[in-house]
């Protein structure tokens, strides 16, 4: 088998882009290419607290935090650590200019600047439907990716603010806040070289634009059909959406169930 390796991105992906679910046949899909002897990898935006539903399908290797954070039975495998200063700076500039921030460690943090907007980035990447938990020192744990929450407008202020840090898009209102790339596709290079598998081997199914760079490495990258055309465009192969077995139908199109 030419395969050994798949990375899915969760929500919207694993998960149905509608309600959040996962189907029946979904479950069933990934536990037999488990069964097969295939890696499966999550690869996800969300923290490592939020994937218990994931691990209960049996995956137990973890690109989490956009690729900050990753991985393998419970041990990390790669890790990217934002500076204390970093991450106080930028929490304090949020604050004067009313913007939400997210800290991502094992689990997931917010400063206080709850709105609708926020409230909606939020479920449409993570699947939230309540606000993370307020942390008022964020900066003084160990972060490995903040999320700041602006358009594009009001992210210049911040560029011209933090001239040494990389504003890194992902959705039309969240940004990575950087000082050394964080992508799912650097992360990938992590887990394959752990596990001794090549690039030629790898699959990758995804749905959003933090999935992109992800699709473009692997040797073959599947989109979601409820993906938008960005990442359509970037991929070997559309899907059906999430809320119509697509992963499933993609599964059986190359024959790896």
């Amino acid at each position: 088998m030419k395969h050994r390796i798949i990375f899915f991105d969760v929500d919207g992906t694993i998960t149905s882009h509608k309600d959040g679910t996962i189907s029946q046949s979904t479950k069933q899909a990934i536990k037999k290419l488990l069964g097969n002897g295939l890696h499966v990898v999550a690869a996800t935006g969300r923290p490592l607290s939020m994937c218990a539903e994931i691990i209960e399908l049996g995956i137990d290797t973890f690109i989490t935090a956009n690729g900050a954070y990753v991985t393998h039975q419970g041990k990390c495998i790669h890790k990217i650590v934002l500076s204390h200063e970093t991450v106080y700076r930028v929490n304090q500039f949020t604050s004067q200019q009313q913007h939400a921030l997210t800290y991502y460690s094992d689990t997931i943090h917010m400063n206080e600047v709850q709105n609708p907007k926020v409230q909606q980035a939020l479920y449409e990447t993570l699947g939230l439907q309540e606000f993370p938990s307020i942390n008022s020192v964020a900066h003084l744990s160990e972060t490995y990716l903040l999320c700041l929450f602006a358009d594009e407008v009001e992210i210049e202020k911040y560029k011209a603010q933090f001239p040494t840090i990389n504003f890194k898009r992902w959705h039309p209102y969240i940004v990575n806040v950087l000082e050394e790339n964080v992508s799912k596709s650097v992360a990938i290079k992590k887990v394959l070289d752990y596990f001794g598998f090549t690039m030629e081997e790898a699959i990758a199914f995804g749905d959003g634009e933090n999935d992109i760079d992800m699709l473009e490495i692997v040797d073959l990258g599947i989109a979601m059909g409820n993906a938008n055309e960005k990442l359509k465009s970037s991929a070997n192969f559309i899907t059906k959406d999430s809320c119509e077995d697509g992963i499933v139908w993609a599964l059986k199109h190359f024959k790896l169930i």
